[in-house]
């Protein structure tokens, strides 16, 4: 009886839920980006777990393609990563890091200008800026980012 007991404590200790794997984290994917009709070849963003990825924006006008100007692309482009954080239920104050593409880093402080408008309180986002050669469509900038989704 001693050894049935052993036995079926070992079998109970193998299978309690603290040897289980960990669950994977849902993955949801927000908004479908199309341009001419035509749908492009990625989500506006992936939350994975209490992550929110955004794909990089360029703001782009009602003709499809970015407005004339550096501070015009830029305002379209937040305008942008606006509307995909509300996708997930988010807002600016969630964003936790950004990457900025500029095709000339001439743009930097005129960018940094319209960038800083929409976080007009509290700490700014971990962020980092890259001069690129080139970028989709001819834009002078695009922006990726992640957000915190966690808090509620």
């Amino acid at each position: 009886m001693k050894a049935l007991t052993a036995i079926a404590t070992g079998v109970l200790m193998m299978t309690t839920p603290a040897d289980a794997a960990p669950a994977r984290p849902t993955v949801e994917h927000y908004g479908t980006p199309t341009l001419n009709g035509q749908r492009l070849p990625f989500s506006r963003a992936v939350r994975v777990g209490d992550i929110v990825y955004l794909s990089g924006a360029i703001g782009r006008g009602a003709d499809g393609k970015p407005p004339e100007g550096i501070e015009a692309q830029a305002k379209a482009t937040m305008d942008d990563i606006g509307e995909t954080l509300k996708l997930a239920g988010l807002g600016y104050k969630d964003l936790f890091h950004c990457t900025v593409f500029l095709s000339d880093m001439k743009n930097w402080a005129d960018f940094n200008k319209v960038y800083l408008t929409y976080f007009p309180e509290g700490p700014l986002p971990a962020r980092s800026a890259v001069g690129v050669n080139g970028l989709a469509l001819g834009a002078l900038m695009e922006i990726e980012c992640q957000a915190y989704a966690g808090r509620k």
